[in-house]
């Protein structure tokens, strides 16, 4: 059973540990080893933890925040992001919202293929393409009050 666990808390990790190991790359990578864009997340995540015999990934952030895409889109982060990670996909997402007409929750991602040029927000059964590159590089986040 591989999990990964990157996280700097100022907790006590003994328990963590025994079940955890720290991954073998950042999270970054981790999404494109998965073909997702790399600048899916924020620049500024907390850690994540990925369980890949289940595909669970959680991703911390130090608080709620948004960023701004090259496409003009805006995407919303909760401090912790909860979703199945699979070739091509993150789905069942928990912690993600996109501005439309109003903020709506996210709750998948997707790539159609490896040559792809856009990428899928699954946001209320509603599909959103959106430019690839637009998500290609991890961004600064603003901090928002509330998600």
């Amino acid at each position: 059973m591989e999990k990964l666990f990157c996280c700097h808390l100022g907790i006590s990790l003994s328990v963590i540990v025994a079940t955890f190991r720290k991954p073998s790359k950042a999270l970054p990578d981790l999404l494109r080893e998965y073909n997702l864009p790399p600048g899916l997340f924020p620049q500024n995540i907390t850690c994540y933890e990925f369980d890949a015999t289940k595909g669970k990934l959680i991703v911390y952030l130090p608080s709620s925040c948004e960023v701004s895409f090259k496409d003009s889109s805006i995407v919303r982060y909760f401090t912790r992001v909860k979703g199945t990670l699979s070739r091509g996909k993150l789905t069942g997402i928990e912690g993600m919202k996109t501005k439309a007409l109003i903020w709506v929750k996210v709750t998948g991602v997707a790539v159609e293929s490896y040559k792809s040029d856009k990428v899928s927000f699954t946001t209320a059964g509603v599909k959103k393409s959106r430019p690839k590159d637009a998500y290609e590089m991890p961004r600064d986040a603003v901090r928002v009050e509330e998600f």
